[in-house]
């Protein structure tokens, strides 16, 4: 199926059988599945799903080892299986899905995967061909500055995967070219391009809780957050009009992590209450690694669970949220 045709499908009549679909792209360890955790326990199982493209590797680490290519490239990846699993579960139906364990580097036996009435699709490359663009409602690039995703891949290979600090750094070495070829021009492709990272002038350092930049491109029809940026909101967040990386105007919303902790508290609330939906702000929105809290991540995956209660209410049906 073209893409042409798989965008005319999913503009047709609602069907209850037909998920949104969501797509964060990002290198390695740019917090995909940080996000991706927060959003789930937020909706429920019951609710929304995830898959994980990286999945879709066409060897194991072991055989990496004598290739001329990284997991990054699409070549070592089966991408027309991906597009055509992305084009079943786009239409509600389930899956054969392969998997790729991270822990081993081995390729498991697939499973069955049964889309929820959300399914988030995250990973290396969800973005990189305009057939996979078509199936989704809503895409996200994240784009943290290198050094702090360096240090994100760092502690995160070598704490959960068994990997030496500078094994890792050699691989982000080989990895770079590709980075550079096939992982970052999907940002261009993106409705929604988020960036954590210090906010120096305010005294923000690597090492802590980070502020976010949010892109909100006309791609998509975003939230209207008017009745929220106010001047009393404007210590948390406020919103701006920016250059985007091709000279065209963006909206930039600003979610400062220096804020005090009251004042983003209610920013979460009034965005949270715009929603409509009569239950408690769920605890899980903004938690790292289980134990730490970052507010500007709670504000923007807050704006994500409003995007898609816009599209499930676009199909005469509302969101979910876990008891």
């Amino acid at each position: 199926m073209t893409h042409k045709r798989v965008v005319m499908r999913r503009a047709g009549p609602p069907s209850a059988h037909r998920p949104v679909m969501i797509a964060i792209a990002g290198d390695s360890a740019a917090g995909k599945t940080t996000l991706t955790r927060g959003l789930l326990a937020a909706i429920g199982s019951d609710n929304i799903s995830s898959i994980c493209v990286d999945d879709y590797h066409r060897f194991d680490r072991q055989q990496r080892k004598g290739l001329p290519f990284t997991p990054l490239n699409p070549a070592c990846n089966y991408m027309e299986i991906m597009e055509q699993h992305l084009q079943l579960l786009a239409m509600g139906e389930p899956i054969l899905k392969p998997v790729y364990n991270h822990h081993t580097g081995n390729l498991d036996r697939p499973v069955l995967f049964e889309p929820r009435d959300y399914v988030i699709v995250e990973g290396l490359l969800p973005l990189h061909s305009r057939l996979s663009r078509a199936c989704f409602d809503l895409s996200v690039y994240l784009d943290p500055p290198e050094p702090t995703r360096y240090a994100w891949k760092i502690k995160r290979d070598t704490r959960d995967r068994g990997y030496s600090e500078e094994q890792v750094r050699d691989d982000l070495h080989r990895r770079e070219p590709e980075s550079a070829a096939f992982i970052r021009p999907q940002r261009a492709w993106a409705d929604v391009v988020v960036r954590f990272a210090p906010i120096q002038e305010r005294g923000e350092v690597e090492a802590g809780l980070l502020s976010a930049t949010v892109l909100l491109r006309p791609t998509a029809p975003h939230p209207d957050l008017t009745g929220i940026l106010t001047a009393d909101a404007r210590e948390a967040i406020h919103l701006k009009l920016a250059r985007d990386d091709d000279g065209k105007p963006v909206d930039a919303l600003h979610v400062h992590a220096y804020a005090h902790r009251e004042k983003t508290r209610q920013v979460e609330e009034a965005i949270w209450a715009g929603l409509g939906i009569g239950q408690d702000l769920p605890d899980s929105l903004g938690v790292i690694d289980g134990e730490v809290r970052s507010e500007p991540l709670a504000v923007v995956q807050l704006i994500f669970l409003y995007h898609l209660l816009l599209a499930r209410r676009s199909q005469g049906r509302d969101l979910p949220v876990a008891p």
